[in-house]
């Protein structure tokens, strides 16, 4: 094959590749707000909250902001006012924001949560090591933090939040309002 052609053939691979890969970065099952996941049931799992052994569906009958965090992650840190601002709204109407740190040293995360005020029920899940996210997440399909879902009060997935949030922001705020309103 002269050169050439092996130029052009090689370049137009080249170029069907990185359309392919922008495809699936385009794709509904990957973008926030994935209509892939929308519907499916969340993953129950079992944590400690108040010194006391329960599991995600127990918290049935209420719209549950499931946010997978650590005290390393500074974008985590960005989002923790807003967080907390969200759970002073919600909870009075049936909602909760459930923090689940991937935080490996059990002093940094209680600091983090002195120092940040936090005040929704957060969970650390222990046993990580090198910042690896823990099963939980992996249950969700989280790859990065923070990330967040919406779960409905049937315990099904509205909404996958990916990346920081402002979370009084209208747009947010409507979508966790639509849900506490809803049967």
């Amino acid at each position: 094959m002269p050169n050439g052609l092996k130029e052009k053939v090689l370049g137009g691979i080249g170029l069907a590749a990185a359309i392919a890969v922008l495809v699936f970065f385009a794709m509904p099952s990957y973008r926030q707000g994935e209509p892939s996941i929308a519907g499916r049931t969340a993953p129950d799992f079992p944590l400690e909250m108040n010194g006391r052994q329960i599991h995600l569906s127990d918290l049935r009958g209420k719209v549950v902001v499931l946010d997978f965090w650590a005290s390393w992650c500074p974008p985590c840190v960005e989002e923790t006012a807003s967080l907390n601002a969200l759970q002073e709204k919600i909870e009075s109407q049936g909602g909760t924001v459930l923090g689940i740190s991937q935080d490996d040293d059990q002093d940094a995360y209680q600091k983090f949560l002195i120092e940040h005020g936090v005040n929704f029920p957060t969970y650390r899940e222990s046993g990580l090591s090198n910042q690896v996210l823990g099963s939980i997440p992996t249950q969700y399909g989280t790859s990065a933090l923070p990330e967040a879902y919406l779960i409905s009060k049937d315990g099904k997935i509205a909404r996958k939040v990916v990346g920081p949030q402002d979370w009084t922001n209208p747009e947010l705020m409507s979508s966790v309002e639509t849900l506490l309103h809803s049967q």
